[in-house]
């Protein structure tokens, strides 16, 4: 017939299927990588350098053009042949040289179609085998760039200054490994001509991040960095080892209109909401409204939401009773849903734990939940929620 449905005559599963038998970088569907690099960028963050399959390149440019910095893959890694899936921030942007390869390494990088770099701290079975024991030239299946902790994902990062019309300045504040996503981030901030400020918490200092963050200033003069070495009393803010409002305020930037990325651990973030709530902003502004969140594990942060304390088991949250309408089963909770189902022994999906690989995503049947990163209270419907995330303001019915 001339017209309308025509089947395919060879599937591309079949394709694929035979494809990955001959050789496993092969598929017409399913992105892939294959390892051809490690690097150490500290300490404690290894940088793990892929060669991407076709599928990847064609999606990827096909659904995004690229990826933005700030965002991540997830792995899906073969281990002693049980399957574990892991979320890991990719380093730099597409087609972006890396700043720790030396000319010989880049023009035989350059022979290469296209590579991604992801940014790995060993601490775990999958972390741990990445960055130590996979062979060179292993193949894992990963997902496309995911994940909202970028410039498209605020509206004050792409306001005008009212004075100079220049783009809002943009803080950005990590702790230890946190600083991951941000390296791919800050660069393209820096691109698009935004004033950047950095704060890094670190126990140690990287010579190669230092360098990297050096050579930004030396070709961008709107940009300053901070590298708070804990042990290290003369590069403290304010006279502080960890983050203050004191320290803030010394940044001498207009902080009502900045657009502020943290990233870090539970420590970190609580610290970071606890100094905001002690600013005080002109017409009434609060200062964590302008925070974007990317955390190693929950931190939650001002849960009450009559307080200007940060969530700690101090402070009382009052219990609700979570449902869950499949199985038939309840469990009380006064944290995140996923933490609370735990603790009365009751599994839930999961995976990251930090609100960004999806896994534990279900559907809220009734009942209020607030989102711990975000702040913001859910309606009393249907809709999709993350359990680890988000905590119950009231009983909650789960299609689970």
């Amino acid at each position: 017939m001339a017209n309308g449905y025509r089947p395919e005559i060879i599937q591309r599963a079949f394709v694929d299927f035979i494809g990955s038998r001959l050789h496993p970088f092969w598929s017409l569907t399913i992105p892939k990588l294959r390892l051809i690099a490690r690097y150490t960028l500290s300490d404690d963050l290894i940088a793990l350098h892929f060669e991407t399959n076709r599928a990847f390149k064609q999606q990827t440019s096909e659904m995004m053009g690229g990826w933005q910095g700030g965002q991540y893959l997830d792995l899906r890694v073969c281990i002693e042949g049980v399957y574990h899936q892991r979320s890991y921030s990719i380093v730099g942007l597409a087609h972006q040289p890396l700043w720790w390869l030396d000319d010989n390494t880049e023009s035989h990088m350059a022979d290469q179609c296209h590579t991604v770099t992801i940014a790995i701290k060993p601490q775990g079975l999958v972390s741990d085998y990445l960055t130590k024991q996979m062979p060179l030239a292993s193949v894992v299946d990963t997902s496309l760039p995911l994940g909202h902790f970028t410039l498209e994902q605020t509206s004050i990062a792409v306001q005008k200054g009212s004075d100079n019309n220049q783009p809002t300045p943009l803080l950005f504040i990590a702790g230890g490994s946190g600083i991951t996503p941000m390296l791919g981030l800050i660069t393209q901030a820096l691109s698009n001509g935004y004033q950047v400020a950095l704060m890094h918490y670190r126990r140690t200092i990287s010579s190669k991040l230092q360098h990297q963050w050096q050579q930004l200033s030396d070709i961008y003069p709107d940009f300053i960095y901070h590298l708070i070495h804990t042990e290290d009393p003369t590069t403290y803010l304010a006279g502080t080892r960890y983050l203050s409002a004191e320290g803030l305020l010394s940044l001498n930037l207009p902080l009502a209109d900045t657009q502020i990325f943290a990233c870090g651990s539970q420590a970190l973030l609580a610290g970071l909401y606890k100094a905001a709530a002690e600013i005080t902003l002109p017409q009434g502004k609060q200062l964590r409204d302008n925070i974007i969140v990317e955390n190693f594990g929950n931190s939650l942060a001002n849960v009450d939401n009559g307080s200007n304390q940060t969530f700690d088991k101090t402070i009382p949250v009052e219990e609700h009773t979570v449902y869950l309408r499949s199985r038939q089963r309840q469990f009380s909770s006064d944290t995140t849903i996923l933490a609370a189902a735990e603790n009365a022994d009751v599994r839930l999906a999961h995976g990251c734990r930090q609100g960004i690989c999806q896994l534990c995503r279900c559907n809220k049947v009734s009942g209020v939940v607030k989102n711990i990163q975000t702040g913001k209270v859910s309606s009393d419907g249907y809709e999709s929620i993350q359990t680890c995330i988000n905590i119950a303001m009231t009983d909650v019915v789960l299609d689970v």
